[in-house]
């Protein structure tokens, strides 16, 4: 290590936490190096709605949002399997940006604050050394004082390090899979929907550029009803969702292929693993139902920063807590309840008839404006 730099920061994973925290660190005068084993721009698996408390924060990283002419989503539409739908007002509302063109702005202004990015590079592993911690990769090592998860859902980390997770048994929390899709649909621009079906559950919502994206989650299990095909388990089982139906009928579908992801979890994760630090879903994901995901990334990046800097009263974990700990109780509890036929629709017609409740449980999906 002698004639090695030794970075600030190291920060494994380039998505909206990786990529925040990166330019927060930056522009604090803090050397960071950044590992994405990907490339910009990509799609990605993900409901593209971020919830208006991360507007400020965008902006302040360098992101001209306001020049973007992005929807800004304020009504709120749910179904259940069998059509049974409300609709409601959103409290805070938020607004769509693809991660395709969001992740490319955010690693431009990262590249523009001097952060060295590589992207192509997988970590296989992180070592704890005297003075630094060392970071491996295939055929080279790099060196930094702080070192941050920030990888995503699931990454060979998780497995090389032993995370409790990973074992747990597979039930219908830790069992999905993620398909999305852009699409030309006529929905209005300012409206999210959640459309249930048998067993998982897809949004729509605008973005930039007149495209909507329609992403769902769903069990092995319906994947496995259908011989293992997509095509047909839209058409055999999302579609009995009238709502859904429509859709697949007559949208007009952009791509050739969808994205997919596999193994996706909604277990609890804990936010320290081998001395390193967990943010985004590294650290926990909160049940794409409720939301959110995206701004939660960018909070917790946020107040990673914070305690980097020395500046908070409480740890980052006492922080991480206190904002998203009954987000993620309330997201793993509405997703037990919402993906069966009878417990949505029972859901649904309760929360019709009790707009408090509603409007309580809403406000449980989205946290305070940061940054």
């Amino acid at each position: 290590m002698k004639d090695e730099q030794i970075f600030d920061t190291a920060i494994i994973g380039g998505g909206l936490a990786g990529l925040s925290l990166a330019i927060l660190q930056a522009k604090a005068g803090r050397s960071v190096i950044l590992f994405e084993k990907n490339d910009y721009p990509q799609h990605k698996v993900c409901g593209e709605y971020i919830s208006l408390e991360s507007w400020d924060f965008i902006e302040k990283l360098g992101v001209p949002l306001s020049k973007l002419d992005l929807p800004i989503i304020s009504n709120l539409q749910v179904s259940s399997p069998r059509g049974t739908f409300l609709e409601t007002k959103l409290d805070l509302g938020g607004f769509g940006i693809s991660r395709y063109l969001l992740d490319k702005l955010l690693a431009d202004t990262a590249l523009e604050c001097g952060v060295k990015i590589l992207t192509k590079s997988l970590v296989k592993n992180v070592l704890k050394e005297d003075i630094a911690s060392k970071i491996i990769l295939d055929k080279q090592s790099f060196f930094a004082t702080h070192v941050i998860g920030a990888y995503g859902k699931r990454s060979n980390l998780d497995i090389v390090w032993n995370r409790p997770f990973i074992h747990k048994n597979r039930t219908s929390l830790n069992q999905y899979i993620g398909v999305k899709y852009h699409i030309k649909y006529d929905f209005p621009k300012d409206m999210i929907a959640l459309h249930n079906f048998e067993d998982g559950y897809c949004g729509i919502s605008a973005v930039e550029e007149g495209l909507h994206c329609l992403c769902y989650l769903t069990t092995k299990k319906n994947l496995k009803k259908a011989g293992n095909d997509i095509k047909i388990m839209e058409r055999e089982i999302l579609s009995k969702n009238p709502f859904l139906k429509d859709i697949f009928d007559s949208a007009e579908f952009t791509w050739a292929n969808p994205e997919v992801i596999s193994q996706v979890s909604f277990e609890k994760k804990e936010i320290y693993a081998n001395g390193v630090t967990m943010t985004g879903d590294a650290a926990g994901m909160i049940a794409p139902l409720c939301g959110n995901g995206m701004s939660m990334a960018m909070h917790g990046a946020f107040l990673i920063h914070n305690e980097l800097m020395g500046k908070p009263v409480k740890s980052y974990a006492d922080n991480w807590k206190k904002n998203f700990k009954l987000r993620l109780i309330v997201g793993r509890t509405i997703q037990r309840f919402f993906g069966g036929i009878w417990s949505t629709e029972l859901v649904i017609r309760a929360l019709k008839l009790n707009r408090r409740l509603l409007d309580y449980v809403i406000t449980l999906t989205h946290g305070q404006k940061f940054g």
